[in-house]
């Protein structure tokens, strides 16, 4: 019979334990290696990507925005007085003058008003005239008493003179003499007084005469008033251009100080435009700018920048020099575009889809067989609406895309076809 051999089996078994040691570690080994290998760079479509070439020349850096053409001559016409829209003889889209009649009002105060003004400005007009006819009577009467007053005492005094002459003949007394010379003194006294009392007479004359003359000019200012509230009641443009807005309806009541209608001058407009606040705090006033209405481009200035800023954006007013097109009419949407500044010699590229001025950002660059995109970090310098200084990371030539990639942030190469 057969008998086994101890130390085949041993040896056999130590072989098997070998071989899976090996088959284990060789295992292991692919597997790290499948793991520490790249994954495949993806395949990207030329006809989908926005490719551009790093140019070095002059930059123009410029910012844009939309907005609207508003007239820089604008007057809302408000309510001067209370009252009922009784009727609105013209509608927005009319030309007017200063005199056109826009709308009427109705007041029943206002009308009654005026009317008692005339009346009382009539009565105190008669007051005036009745108080310079009793004040001119009164005035002759202290004349006529002044009159009377100095003849007498031309009278007595003559007859003193006469009696001082007679007394030196020893003709007449010395208690006559007297009696002359006390009533012509009394008389010359009484003719000073009355002189005095004619003054003050006439003073207070004019004193009345301009108390009662205030009180007409002040029913005059008054009546002026009341006829201009009436007149108001039909309003009226008070500038030439074209109506835009009528805010109220036929039977609205309105309070003074409300707006009834907006004119504005359409030979005169300017563009406010909406830059974004990021790209609005180089704008300063004088710079140059476009303005596209869509129907042609029409060059101007930046004239005001406003200070604060609103959903995002700050308003910038652009004064229109040159003619403007025809279908240039307010509220019509335009784009403009603000020129910043001119740099001489900068390398620059197409402006990306994502990064700031100022930044650095990973760009994919296109190898020069132009089948491969490597990301590769470019430092981004000043920016304009469409192209971006480089600062660093790229040279002249390169071939870079600058659509948006965000979709291939996982790889930093790419198959381009």
């Amino acid at each position: 019979m057969d008998i086994a051999r101890p130390s085949n089996a041993k040896q056999k078994r130590i072989r098997r334990i070998a071989y899976a040691v090996v088959g284990l570690a060789a295992v292991g080994l692919i597997t790290l290696g499948l793991s520490r290998l790249k994954p495949a760079a993806p395949t990207v479509e030329m006809a989908v990507v926005w490719p551009d070439t790093v140019r070095r020349g002059p930059m123009v850096r410029n910012v844009r925005g939309l907005g609207t053409l508003v007239p820089e001559d604008i007057r809302w016409i408000p309510a001067t007085t209370q009252g009922r829209v009784e009727k609105i003889i013209l509608r927005p889209g009319v030309t007017v003058r200063p005199e056109s009649v826009i709308l009427e009002l109705t007041n029943p105060q206002v009308e009654q008003a005026a009317q008692d003004s005339e009346l009382q400005l009539k009565a105190e007009e008669a007051n005036l005239s009745n108080l310079r006819v009793q004040l001119q009577n009164d005035l002759l009467a202290q004349r006529a008493a002044a009159q009377t007053i100095e003849s007498d005492y031309a009278q007595a005094k003559m007859q003193y003179e006469m009696n001082e002459a007679l007394s030196k003949d020893k003709l007449v007394s010395e208690l006559v003499l007297r009696q002359s010379k006390v009533r012509s003194d009394e008389l010359a006294a009484r003719l000073k007084i009355e002189q005095t009392r004619l003054k003050a007479t006439e003073d207070a004359m004019q004193t009345r005469l301009s108390v009662q003359q205030s009180k007409v000019d002040q029913m005059h200012a008054l009546v002026s008033l009341r006829r201009n509230d009436l007149t108001n009641l039909k309003v009226r443009a008070g500038f030439a251009g074209v109506l835009q807005v009528v805010p109220v309806e036929v039977g609205a009541q309105v309070a003074p100080g409300a707006n009834l209608a907006r004119v504005a001058d359409p030979s005169r407009l300017k563009a406010e435009l909406k830059i974004a606040e990021t790209q609005a705090k180089d704008i300063v006033s004088g710079q140059l700018a476009e303005i596209d209405t869509r129907n042609g481009v029409v060059k101007g200035r930046v004239t005001r920048i406003d200070p604060s800023v609103q959903n995002g954006t700050r308003t910038v007013d652009v004064s229109l020099d040159g003619e403007l097109p025809r279908g240039a009419v307010p509220d019509l949407s335009v784009d403009g575009t603000i020129e910043l500044e001119r740099l001489p010699d900068v390398l620059f590229m197409g402006r990306p889809a994502f990064g700031q001025e100022q930044s650095t950002v990973g760009i994919f660059k296109i190898d020069s067989d132009g089948a491969y995109a490597n990301r590769t970090q470019v430092k981004l310098g000043r920016q304009s609406t469409s192209t971006v200084e480089v600062v660093a990371g790229l040279k002249v030539g390169d071939r870079v895309i600058l659509s948006d990639m965000s979709q291939y942030d996982a790889y930093d190469r790419v198959k381009l076809k």
